[in-house]
């Protein structure tokens, strides 16, 4: 299985326990405590990766980036964003070169 198929399995699986909740389900309780609950959780997530980043722990980090990947796919499947319009998103911006934003100065207001 390629790594597309993956991340479209585990889409679907989250999918399902949306529309098919399951007593004890984790993914299903997130779908239960709504938008907020799944919205903390990415937050949490990405602050993980970042510590773990920071600490130069390569183990930790790929468990909470696992983890970050799999919140955000809850996320995906509450917002009906579905694996296709990230690739068509992500295939658009490859296309795109020499797009570097300008780095900011510091000044407000003054261009």
């Amino acid at each position: 299985m390629d790594e597309n198929s993956i991340i479209e399995r585990l889409y679907e699986i989250i999918k399902e326990r949306k529309s098919e909740p399951m007593e004890g389900s984790y993914t299903s309780y997130l779908f239960e405590k709504g938008l907020d609950k799944i919205l903390k959780k990415v937050g949490e997530e990405s602050a993980e990766v970042i510590i773990g980043s920071k600490n130069n722990d390569n183990v930790e980090t790929l468990n909470e980036i696992c983890d970050l990947t799999y919140h955000v796919l809850v996320l995906m499947v509450e917002l009906r964003i579905e694996p296709k319009d990230i690739i068509e998103e992500l295939e658009k911006r490859r296309l795109k070169i020499c797009n570097k934003k300008a780095e900011r100065t510091g000044t407000i207001g003054i261009h």
